[in-house]
């Protein structure tokens, strides 16, 4: 009886929709008065399955879409994109232009045109781009795998298709330019050198830009031209100008046809003109005058530089040989550039500011300040030049040394030493002899470094050479051996191992004429805004040091350059039919090629108030056959008869 009431004290777990189940039921069931039911509503599992799968197919296309688009399409879309936001092209100002100090035009400028095109509009592989690529190849007369290595080897964005674009293949070029997506037409200036060899060592020329200049300058485009060598280099900041920008952006990839939405265009400022101190006239009289003289007899080779000794203004400067800038400004072939680049006159090299030459006799007037300037000797003191000296040697006796002389001069003083250009006077005063106390190496140096020596001029060229002046000191430490006697009186006469150029020669004779004043030697003398006459910048002569001469001591110097003119006994008394007064000094160094010297000559006119100092020298010429001196005096007597 106690088992058939007893309650089961067990758990059934109850599902909230249960509960509300139960409720309806229950309220139905009393509604309607039936017997207590339960009702569920079971969810299908079929249902489940087809929802996660179409879930699933829908992933997958997707990722596959992205997949196609990032590895198939990526490139298309990518230039499309960039298309689409348009470009931003330079435009090239004018170069500005240079004039000698006569307003005379030395360098033009021509129209040149190029083909531009985007690199990444050609990284595309398709059919409708490889057809453009043969479309242009056909028109510019080359190859298509001439065009793809281009696009191949450009670093840049814009790829230079081709430069220079002949005139009929322009007009060709511009009916279809359109219809190349990514390209057009860029208009660039080309330099027009008017006098060609006679100038290119000042001048230089321009060139298109390389991947390092490219890379290390801000403004510039990959087809853009930049200074090389010569004042276009050292001047290219003023001479380039500031380029404008044309602003392109398009509502849709850039196709044929395809509508320009926004266009805007910041216009170039054209670069800064030049204004030399060279008198092209002067220039072009001084280089032919130099060539013909060289070839009379058999050289090949020299250089001469005339300077304003109250100014430091370079006047005219001339390396012989010389090549024509036009070569390089229109783009050089290979072979042209092959023939200049073997020549064994070496055209391309400026010999006047970067030759490195023995003196010879040229060094006398200097040495001779020198020995004034410490007082070892009278300027009226005189020496004997037997034509050689007698030198023992100084570790063995027994030993000596001959130093001779071109040929005897008899008693001579300072300024008939200068005349006459007496080698035995100057062994004694440079390295001593006899009772007479020499300067030594070490004054030598310290007078001619005095004089610029060794160091650069500043003149406003890329590419000069400092020059040197041996010593004791540097003798051991590079070639281990001691300074000998012989070694300072191979100094005092302009031989050794000194080396100079001849700006630096012409720039201290400078000193000596206009008695004891230094200055860099400076060849542009003003700049001048592009679209004005308004003077950017004027040159005012900078002075590098004076007063390191009494003017005294110089003065005598100039009387023993002028008696070499004014006496039957001088070296430059062929200079004495000139229409001005004049004083000269002539030099000649060996080279240690037989019976074959440098020769030099420099002059300064007139000598009572020089204008003009005129430095020349000739290489490797055959004996001790004059080939400056009737330079020298067939350019004076033209400059002063002009004037």
């Amino acid at each position: 009886m106690v088992k058939k009431y007893k309650v089961k004290n067990s758990f059934i777990d109850i599902e909230p929709h249960e509960v509300f189940l139960d409720k309806l039921a229950q309220s139905k069931e009393e509604e309607l008065g039936l017997s207590e039911k339960k009702f569920e509503v079971p969810i299908k599992e079929i249902i489940s399955y087809v929802l996660f799968s179409i879930f699933l197919i829908f992933v997958a296309i997707l990722f596959t879409r992205v997949f196609y688009f990032q590895i198939f399409e990526g490139k298309k879309l990518y230039t499309q994109a960039e298309n689409n936001k348009g470009s931003v092209n330079l435009i090239v100002p004018i170069r500005g232009i240079v004039y000698d100090k006569n307003m005379e035009k030395l360098v033009l400028n021509s129209p040149a045109y190029d083909l531009v095109c985007d690199r990444a509009f050609f990284a595309v592989s398709s059919s409708e781009i490889s057809t453009e690529i043969s479309d242009i190849a056909s028109t510019l007369g080359t190859t298509q795998q001439d065009i793809l290595n281009k696009i191949q080897t450009t670093d840049s964005s814009d790829v230079l298709v081709s430069e220079n674009i002949a005139h009929d293949q322009l007009l060709v070029l511009e009916a279809k330019i359109n219809a190349l997506s990514g390209c057009r037409i860029q208009q660039n200036t080309a330099r027009e050198y008017v006098m060609g060899p006679v100038f290119s060592q000042i001048l230089g020329y321009t060139a298109r830009i390389n991947k390092d200049e490219y890379s290390n300058s801000s403004g510039y485009a990959i087809s853009d031209y930049i200074g090389k060598t010569g004042l276009e280099k050292y001047y290219e900041s003023y001479l380039r100008g500031v380029p404008g920008q044309s602003k392109v952006a398009s509502s849709t990839p850039i196709q044929a046809g395809s509508a320009i939405a926004d266009q805007s265009t910041v216009a170039s400022q054209p670069g800064n003109n030049l204004v030399l101190n060279i008198d092209a006239e002067l220039q072009k009289r001084l280089y032919n005058d130099l060539g013909d003289n060289l070839k009379k007899l058999g050289g090949k080779r020299g250089a001469a530089v005339a300077m304003d000794p109250r100014t430091g203004a370079v006047l005219a400067m001339v390396s012989y040989p010389s090549y024509d800038d036009n070569l390089f400004s229109g783009g050089i072939s290979q072979a042209d550039y092959v023939k200049i680049a073997t020549d064994p006159s070496q055209p391309l090299f400026n010999r006047a500011i970067s030759a490195k030459y023995p003196t010879g006799s040229t060094i006398k007037p200097f040495e001779a300040s020198a020995a004034l300037q410490e007082k070892i000797i009278s300027p009226t003191k005189q020496i004997n030049d037997p034509g050689y000296i007698l030198i023992h040697s100084q570790y063995d006796p027994s030993v000596t040394y001959r130093f001779g002389g071109v040929k005897p001069h008899g008693m001579v003083d300072m300024r008939k030493a200068i005349a006459v250009s007496s080698n035995i006077y100057f062994y004694t005063v440079g390295g001593g002899y006899g009772d007479q106390q020499g300067l030594g190496p070490a004054r030598i140096k310290k007078y001619l470094s005095l004089f610029g020596w060794d160091q650069k001029t500043g003149v406003d060229l890329p590419g000069e050479f400092a020059g040197f002046i041996p010593d004791p000191a540097w003798k051991k430490a590079t070639k281990g051996q001691s300074w000998y006697d012989g070694d300072t009186y191979n100094l005092s006469i302009g031989q050794s191992d000194l080396e100079t150029t001849p700006l630096q020669v012409a720039s201290a004779y400078c000193a000596i004429a206009n008695g004891g004043t230094l200055y860099k030697p400076q060849i542009v003398n003003k700049i001048v805004s592009g679209d004005s006459t308004k003077t950017i910048q004027q040159f005012m002569p900078q002075v590098i040091r004076s007063g390191f001469i009494d003017p005294a001591n110089l003065q005598i110097v100039r009387e023993g350059m002028r008696d070499g003119v004014t006496q039957d006994y001088g070296l430059s008394r062929s200079l004495s039919s000139l229409p001005v007064t004049s004083a000269a000094k002539t030099g000649t160094a060996e080279i240690g090629k037989a019976n074959y010297f440098n020769v030099w000559s420099s002059v300064f006119a007139p000598y009572e108030n020089p204008e003009i100092v005129l430095v020349i020298t000739a290489e490797d010429v055959n004996g001790l056959g004059a080939v400056t001196l009737p330079v020298a005096k067939d350019v004076l007597q033209w400059y002063f008869t002009r004037k």
